[in-house]
């Protein structure tokens, strides 16, 4: 996680920035502390970047990269406003003992946003942010299967807006999001999928974090949340964050993605 010392919606690069919103910055950093103390208590371990002037969405840490096991797979981001935060990342990640591989062909790649694992295999969002390009480079790059979804909202830019793995069965999903293969793709990988309606979608409720039993979210209704058996519902609202078009998950890297081949 980044903290949101520099956090604010200074430019427009998704349908949900707008300049004139400002974020505060008390509430903003209280927001973050919140998510961080809530995945804390869930039994996850954070460890943190230090947050850079000039670099205010370098707290959605979802976008530095991918990691795989020891490697780290860097994001080239297609907005100048965000490509300073590259270099930060891949030092971090070489500080943090991680191998750093560098995508071929260098596309435009934004991490976890856009490439999330299930079971043993990758799903993989393109159009808005990430080209389809980057989901051939990161198959041979860390030698696994990725299934490429389109995403045709643009208000859902990411794939972590619309996919949320929930075990090796579930998980929520947005499919109005997709294109028609990327819908086959995701039904015939996900056992139980729990379709989110327009609301939930819009409120990013995809856009959560599970640890273990856990899921930490930004909103849950009371709808949702008779379906999330088994899990313990933990809210944080971080609507200063949805200001820039960014959820719980958002806020977040998975440093312990090692997927056993189901």
């Amino acid at each position: 996680m980044c903290p949101a010392e520099h956090f604010g919606v200074l430019y427009e690069i998704n349908p949900w920035m707008h300049r004139e919103v400002a974020a505060d910055p008390d509430r903003s950093m209280e927001q973050w502390m919140n998510v961080r103390d809530a995945l804390t208590a869930a039994g996850a371990p954070v460890t943190t970047i230090d947050s850079v002037d000039g670099l205010p969405d370098m707290v959605f840490t979802a976008n530095a990269g991918v990691v795989w096991a020891d490697r780290f797979v860097p994001s080239r981001f297609r907005h100048a406003e965000r490509t300073g935060e590259e270099a930060y990342f891949k030092l971090w990640a070489r500080a943090a003992g991680f191998t750093v591989t560098e995508l071929p062909g260098r596309p435009f790649f934004e991490g976890a946003g856009d490439a999330l694992p299930f079971r043993d295999r990758i799903i993989a969002g393109y159009r808005t942010r990430s080209e389809f390009d980057a989901h051939t480079a990161l198959a041979k790059v860390l030698d696994v299967e990725v299934l490429s979804v389109e995403l045709v909202d643009h208000r859902f830019y990411h794939l972590d807006l619309t996919f949320c793995p929930l075990d090796d069965r579930r998980a929520l999903v947005v499919p109005d999001a997709w294109d028609t293969y990327g819908r086959d793709v995701v039904k015939a990988l996900v056992p139980e999928p729990i379709v989110l309606e327009p609301d939930e979608a819009l409120a990013f409720c995809a856009n959560s974090v599970v640890i273990d039993t856990t899921i930490v979210m930004p909103s849950c209704t009371p709808r949702l949340d008779k379906q999330l058996t088994g899990l313990n519902v933990v809210v944080c609202p971080v609507d200063e964050f949805l200001k820039a078009g960014g959820g719980v998950r958002c806020l977040t890297l998975a440093l312990d993605v090692s997927p056993e081949p189901s």
